[in-house]
């Protein structure tokens, strides 16, 4: 049974629906919102452009790199190299170099695509319930912030573009009763699960639980009937019986599931970290917040106070859920705006765990801004749901959002325009904040397409000199991959042993700071390490744009080049 609303309520909804921007009806049905959306797309995107070159050797960028060029080479993932990622990064970033060439540029131009993507879907989503001004300003504030904070080539960022198409299509869906809605939301929550199996489970968690409760609530059999039913089965199973059909052609079935059931066992390991941890080591948390000026403190605090409250949005998600579901919380009236809140709602609510049990740094909450940001939108403007205190306080809320928001947007700009070192990758002209002294020497050194080994963990470098690991492993992570499994990567070493190797003798420094759940055990023991230091020697000290030392190291029967000063061979 609906709920009686009261006069205050009755009295907002009357205005709003008297503003001149409002839209009678789903927005996509007025030409000047989608003109809007087109020009939001635009605007994204030339802004995202800036960034297309710019990079700092992030560590984990070259997974994906480099098992999509292994793929081009006719390798095939999980039977030729490892991955415990789903297959669809890999191979959509493959295909894009088949058809615009290979490049670093290339990449990161897919990237800019992505993110531009984002801005149309959150703006049309908040405009079902909030006023333009509230869904442009969100949907700025996203557009700044979100891809470019790790303007990287991640699985985490096209399959959240993937996860707001599934949800685009399931509110519209809502909306029509469509079966060619329902269809494409279950093709587009499906190719979740193959771009993230984590997110896609989430996903698919959010759109049940949505729809279960409106269907309860609503009893209408529109959302439910045979039809529908049929669409979503359909859209479910034809992505995955394609990736099925595929592996099993390439005798590579089996350890395609292997690999993907591989992190419930492993992955949380070492990469569970507290709520909303931060990255930083505590030496420079310290200079940061307490060091220089009190000015300067100040706009620190502003750049990074989102990395503290964006983790928290979600959990108004739950909560709006739970006022929504309810019937004596339920301040809303069972409509359309009632079913379009339980649905998005749902989602962020079925998301959030997947985060929580994944790895709940800051940063995995910044991969789903395009749809955590809708909560701001409610909170600025929300139709309905807002209760009176959060109407009052919606000035101070929009005022410290913005403020903050902008302080962290800027971090991304300014380091955009100091990346003023231009390096000439074999994969393209790259640009860095600092020199880095390591892909020049290798590129001096090491031949395209020949075997190095960069240990334990650097996968980047492999694709930009265009070089290649000599195991079916880009990186090693203690505590996360195997002892077995670094034990199998010392014997594929040792069977075809290359001529140098670039290695990190501080990464459990690094560790500490990112990963401070290893446990001690998978750090007692590398016989990686132990082989590399019997067999090979160390020539000089290479330091990378992430001021990470690396140490060139030749086999002791090759010896370090020749070109290379008496004084700078290092001694152990």
């Amino acid at each position: 049974m609906p709920v009686a609303i009261e006069e205050h309520e009755i009295a907002s909804i009357s205005i709003a629906a008297e503003l001149p921007d409002d839209t009678i009806g789903p927005p996509e049905s007025s030409r000047l919102e989608r003109l809007i959306a087109a020009a939001i797309f635009i605007a994204s995107f030339l802004y995202l452009c800036l960034f297309r070159r710019a990079t700092w050797i992030d560590l984990d960028e070259g997974i994906i790199l480099q098992g999509a060029q292994r793929i081009l080479d006719g390798q095939v993932l999980y039977r030729d190299f490892f991955s415990f990622f789903t297959p669809g990064s890999y191979y959509l970033l493959a295909l894009v170099f088949r058809v615009f060439g290979d490049s670093y540029l290339v990449a990161h131009t897919l990237l800019v695509v992505v993110g531009a993507a984002y801005s149309p879907i959150t703006y049309l989503l908040s405009r079902r319930v909030c006023g333009r001004q509230a869904s442009l300003l969100v949907t700025g504030l996203m557009a700044i912030t979100a891809l470019p904070l790790r303007f990287v080539v991640l699985h985490n960022w096209d399959s959240t573009l993937l996860t707001c198409l599934a949800l685009y299509c399931a509110v519209r869906l809502l909306e029509t009763s469509r079966t060619d809605w329902a269809f494409a939301a279950a093709s587009f929550a499906s190719l979740t699960v193959l771009f993230e199996q984590s997110k896609g489970a989430g996903l698919l968690l959010g759109l049940g639980l949505g729809f279960g409760i409106i269907a309860f609530y609503r009893r209408e059999p529109n959302i439910f009937n045979r039809r529908h039913l049929t669409a979503i089965t359909l859209g479910l199973a034809w992505p995955l019986a394609v990736t099925f059909l595929y592996f099993a052609s390439q005798n590579a079935l089996m350890e395609m599931l292997k690999s993907w059931f591989w992190p419930l066992q492993h992955y949380s390991t070492s990469n569970k970290v507290p709520f909303g941890y931060g990255n930083l080591p505590e030496d420079t948390q310290y200079k940061l917040f307490h060091t220089g000026s009190w000015a300067m403190r100040l706009v620190i605090r502003m750049v990074f106070a989102p990395r503290f409250w964006i983790p928290y949005l979600p959990l108004l998600g739950v909560a709006s859920l739970v006022r929504l579901a309810v019937p004596r919380w339920r301040r809303i009236p069972l409509n359309g705006n009632w079913s379009y809140y339980v649905l998005v709602s749902a989602v962020i609510t079925g998301l959030l765990p997947t985060i929580i049990a994944v790895r709940a740094d800051y940063i995995h909450f910044f991969f789903l801004q395009p749809i955590f940001f809708l909560l701001i939108a409610w909170l600025l403007d929300g139709r309905e749901i807002r209760t009176s205190f959060i109407q009052q306080q919606v000035p101070l809320i929009g005022f410290c959002v913005c403020i903050s928001l902008l302080a962290m947007g800027a971090q991304g700009f300014i380091f955009q325009a100091m990346s003023s070192n231009n390096v000439l990758t074999r994969r393209g002209s790259v640009e860095m904040g600092t020199k880095d002294m390591v892909i020049d020497y290798i590129q001096a050194h090491v031949p395209p397409k020949e075997t190095i080994l960069f240990y334990p963990y650097m996968a980047t470098y492999y694709y930009l000199t265009e070089t290649y690991s000599p195991t079916r492993f880009e990186f090693s992570q203690p505590g996360m991959h195997t002892y077995e499994q670094v034990e199998q990567m010392q014997r594929e070493f040792s069977a075809h042993p290359t001529r140098y190797v670039l290695y990190e003798p501080a990464f459990p420094d690094h560790i500490h700071d990112s990963w401070p759940n290893t446990p001690a055990e998978a750090l007692a023991r590398d016989p990686m390490a132990d082989y590399i230091a019997q067999r090979y020697r160390p020539c000089l000290v290479l330091n990378s744009a992430t001021n990470w030392h690396f140490l060139f190291m030749a086999r002791h029967d090759v010896g370090c080049p020749s070109d290379l000063p008496e004084a700078q061979v290092t001694q152990r």
